[in-house]
């Protein structure tokens, strides 16, 4: 477990690396060099500057499922249940004892923390573990040898595998550039600036959590309607019981379901579903109206945004238009948005990987027990595409101490490269 480890973006994820390979470390375990490559800061998309939130909403999973969750580790026989004590000086617990706030936080019923704080429990860990943290832009991946090389801000950072973590931008809109379109970050920039809304009919694009967050954001200002357009025949709720919960932290029994039980169980609690916290609050509004579909097309037209909505029912295509005078698209993250960083030879290997052209669909089937993309090396670890073969608790903050072991544990470089490798290496572009 050496060589060079860069991951893209410094979240929880990242954080949750670094920190159990600055503990293995200590204990006098190889571990391969972790640096992040981080456009703006440390849990970034936590903050109002990361343009995903305004910082003042709750956290959806309890702040105990932290960067050691579920703290059963299996990288150091014999020693693991050292592992885990070590971890647990980076737990939630422990920062807020740290901090002088843990007394406070038990006695108010141990509240889900606002998105801000959550952000600076990451920030604390990191500090704590002397993350290595390169700020820039990854702008494109290549291929160096048998190594990866991202091009960043004028440098290339060569490295032994990669990791991509994040959701890609959150600027990108249906109709970009027009001021009754609003991009999720442009959402959250209003919100954060404390700005009313103030529009009759509303509509939100997106039945996931990113939709909820805006929809719980939007019953505090002064909307007549507010319309939810997603293509599920109706807004489902998140399993939150005991049951659905052990999936994301314990995927022990995943890989023996079956395919079609593995999509059944995502589609369930995960994915295109809202949290019970908003869907009480989607009860006692009235305003709330759903629409079944998706958005082919958008113009602007008579003071409104006209959309287009595409809908299969009854094994006939429909096709309908509807009028609004404020969209904001919260059609959530976009798992690929790393796919356009590769230049050509970088895709080429990929491709030869895969076996065929870089989908969705054969990047999520090729995600190993590592969490990386089997049959290719050098490493590319895709943990926020792993949930359909490894577990749904991979792609969110659910059992981050699993993830960190499946990644330290896999097999980064060849045994006749280590001995040379350096840490990690930074050059200019030529």
């Amino acid at each position: 477990m050496t060589g060079t480890l860069a991951i893209i973006g410094a979240g929880p994820k990242a954080v949750a690396v670094a920190a159990k390979a600055a503990v293995l470390r200590d204990m006098g375990v190889a571990v391969p060099d972790v640096v992040a490559v981080e456009r703006s800061a440390v849990a970034a998309n936590w903050q109002p500057a990361g343009g995903w939130t305004d910082g003042n909403h709750r956290l959806g999973t309890g702040p105990e499922k932290d960067v050691g969750f579920p703290y059963r580790s299996s990288l150091v026989p014999r020693r693991n249940g050292e592992l885990d004590e070590r971890m647990m000086r980076y737990s939630w617990q422990s920062y807020l004892v740290a901090t002088g706030q843990f007394a406070e936080w038990i006695d108010r019923g141990r509240p889900a923390p606002a998105h801000r704080k959550w952000a600076q429990y990451l920030k604390w860990v990191a500090d704590n573990v002397n993350m290595n943290v390169l700020r820039g832009e990854v702008t494109s991946i290549g291929v160096d040898g048998r190594r990866w090389a991202l091009g960043t801000d004028g440098t290339t950072i060569r490295a032994d595998a990669v990791m991509v973590t994040g959701p890609g931008q959150p600027e990108r809109s249906i109709l970009p550039g027009n001021p009754r379109v609003l991009s999720i970050a442009e959402f959250w920039h209003r919100a954060a600036a404390h700005e009313r809304i103030s529009a009759e009919r509303v509509v939100v694009i997106g039945g996931g959590e990113t939709a909820a967050a805006i929809l719980n954001e939007l019953f505090a200002h002064r909307v007549s309607t507010i319309t939810v357009i997603s293509p599920q025949v109706t807004l489902f709720t998140r399993g939150e019981g005991f049951f659905e919960n052990t999936l994301f932290s314990d995927p022990t029994h995943w890989s023996g379901l079956t395919l079609a039980e593995r999509k059944d169980a995502i589609a369930r609690t995960d994915r295109g579903v809202f949290s019970a916290r908003v869907q009480d609050a989607l009860l006692a509004d009235d305003r709330i109206r759903h629409l079944r579909g998706r958005v082919a097309h958008a113009v602007a037209r008579d003071e409104q945004i006209r959309l287009t909505l595409h809908s299969d029912r009854a094994g006939e295509s429909l096709e309908t238009v509807h009028g609004f005078d404020l969209v904001i698209d919260g059609s959530g993250a976009d798992a690929l948005w790393f796919t356009e960083l590769f230049n050509q030879d970088a895709l080429d290997l990929i491709e030869l990987g895969l076996g065929g052209p870089m989908t969705g669909e054969r990047l999520q089937e090729s995600v190993g027990y590592d969490l990386a993309v089997s049959h290719l090396t050098p490493k590319l670890f895709l943990p926020n595409l792993s949930g359909l073969n490894q577990g749904p608790g991979f792609p969110n903050l659910s059992c981050l101490g699993l993830l960190s072991d499946r990644v330290l544990g896999a097999e980064l470089t060849d045994n006749h490269d280590r001995a040379s490798r350096r840490s990690y290496e930074h050059q200019p572009l030529r």
